[in-house]
């Protein structure tokens, strides 16, 4: 089949690699679209973490935010997953380990992440093997484009959870790119009042369009009572500002992350009795975000700017859009074009 396939920093093209087969309690997925993230993004110049953890190297096979078709079952799968419309989870844990048995398989010391640690194969292919007991079946009211965007909203849907919004309250979003314009949609679904703040006129310009209560940047910043403050960007300076921004009793989630340390003082969160959270999955998020979906309350269809296909992965992971892209932060792999 076909893949695409990062050599090094900067480097990768689609190659033919062996196509996956189903082992016990697995199935195979012909995939139908893909999202590239930022995350993918850093391993494509070199700058995840994770490459100078020992956690990946490459060459490596991207990919963690898909949906597809089960096209082929392993012993042990119920074969009612044959021709189902599917997503999947990122975590895989070991199952066994003290996190695994309590739930927390996300955070498992010994886990795989799809695409993304432990040399599991990612979506950026024609098709993809993954553990029956990690997908999740999507309806019909969840097309495509939705369906590969559930990972991210599961991520996003967590942050809203963590912030702990009710109607009523008044959230700000650090970071209007993918997850932050997420956050904001389930946080209005909820029926807060949403604030979004970010640096770049673009992402600011499409995020307006969007009818949030308010888009602003750094100097604009109107002097509020933030119920939850929400920091879904990569600025290292700006977890210690989301605390400095939200009410005394209120809540911080970290959902963003920078690509260098943030320094935060503690004493701020202690003396303004601050609840911060972190957020490090979308794995306990992902059926409410199918539920949203379908329904119909959270539909973030045109955060898309555009699909192509896996010959024209390479040039999305460095940066270039392609003619007659959308506004939208996000763009879609499709291996069948």
């Amino acid at each position: 089949m076909r893949a695409f396939v990062v050599t090094a920093p900067g480097e990768g093209g689609v190659r033919d690699v062996a196509s996956p087969t189903a082992g016990p309690g697995q199935v195979v997925i012909d995939v139908h679209r893909a999202g590239v993230c930022g995350t993918d993004v850093e391993f494509f110049t070199g700058e995840m973490q994770y490459l100078h953890e020992g956690h990946a190297a490459f060459p490596m096979r991207l990919g963690h935010e898909w949906m597809g078709v089960v096209s082929a079952i392993g012993e042990g799968v119920d074969s009612a997953w044959l021709g189902r419309r599917v997503t999947g989870d990122t975590m895989l844990g070991c199952g066994t380990c003290r996190r695994c048995l309590r739930g927390h398989q996300h955070v498992c010391e010994f886990r795989f992440e799809v695409g993304v640690r432990g040399g599991f194969p990612g979506a950026l292919a024609e098709q993809l093997a993954m553990p029956a007991t990690a997908l999740h079946a999507l309806p019909d009211e969840v097309d495509d484009t939705l369906g590969a965007l559930v990972e991210p909203g599961g991520n996003a849907l967590r942050s809203v959870w963590g912030a702990n919004v009710h109607p009523g309250d008044r959230i700000l979003v650090l970071g209007p790119g993918t997850i932050g314009l997420l956050v904001a949609k389930f946080a209005k679904a909820q029926g807060a009042e949403v604030h979004l703040m970010g640096r770049s006129e673009r992402s600011l310009e499409f995020a307006r369009t969007l009818g949030f209560d308010g888009v602003w940047s750094s100097e604009e910043l109107p002097v509020l009572p933030f119920d939850a403050v929400v920091d879904a960007s990569n600025a290292p300076s700006l977890p210690a500002r989301a605390v400095e921004l939200v009410e005394p009793g209120g809540r911080v989630v970290f959902v963003g992350l920078a690509g260098s340390p943030s320094l935060l003082d503690t004493r701020d969160v202690a003396l303004r009795d601050v609840t911060a959270v972190g957020v490090l999955s979308a794995s306990p998020g992902l059926a409410g975000t199918i539920e949203q979906y379908a329904s119909g309350a959270v539909d973030p269809r045109g955060l898309v700017a555009g699909t192509v296909g896996l010959d024209g992965a390479a040039g999305v992971l460095a940066g270039v859009r392609p003619d007659r892209s959308g506004p939208g932060p996000k763009m879609h792999i499709d291996p069948r074009i």
